[in-house]
């Protein structure tokens, strides 16, 4: 009798993956004068000192080369008013930037306007993991948005979701 799981289905674990609430971002670039940008939501937190972001990409990303390229993102966190902007730039072949708002970074990254609050990167690091790349971030920059109502915008079992607004504390 065999030990080991047998193959995991690769839906099943997509639906199993869904059930962990996460925030949207949008990470850009801007390179030969092209803002470049895609939807993430394998964002996260990684070190404090020094000061490391990560975000996965597909290995097939059209992005991700120019940001390579380039060396550097700015991390948009996206609120919860812009579900627009989540779904353009989640799509391939269209153009991702009609009608987006927005102003450079000191990097010189695309900032978009409206968003709950920005992360400005120098690409640290980038490891290959399966059909993803995993890139590590150093932060040179960032700001966070005085909008104090404002949530942020979330991703749950397959649908955009907010936080429910509670009595204050």
């Amino acid at each position: 009798m065999s030990l080991l799981s047998p193959a995991i289905e690769p839906l099943r674990f997509r639906e199993a993956l869904g059930h962990y609430a996460s925030g949207i971002t949008v990470v850009t670039t801007h390179i030969d004068g092209e803002p470049i940008g895609f939807t993430c939501q394998s964002f996260h937190s990684v070190s404090m000192s020094p000061p490391l972001v990560s975000f996965s990409v597909m290995s097939s990303s059209a992005s991700y080369p120019k940001i390579r390229q380039a060396g550097r993102f700015a991390v948009n966190i996206l609120s919860e008013a812009q579900v627009e902007v989540s779904n353009q730039f989640a799509r391939r072949g269209t153009d991702k930037w009609r009608g987006i708002d927005w102003q450079e970074s000191p990097l010189g990254n695309p900032l978009i306007a409206g968003s709950l609050h920005w992360i400005d990167c120098e690409i640290h690091a980038e490891h290959a993991a399966g059909d993803h790349v995993i890139v590590i971030g150093e932060v040179k920059a960032l700001d966070l948005q005085e909008a104090a109502a404002t949530q942020p915008l979330l991703y749950f079992k397959g649908q955009y979701r907010n936080i429910a607004a509670h009595g204050a504390a």
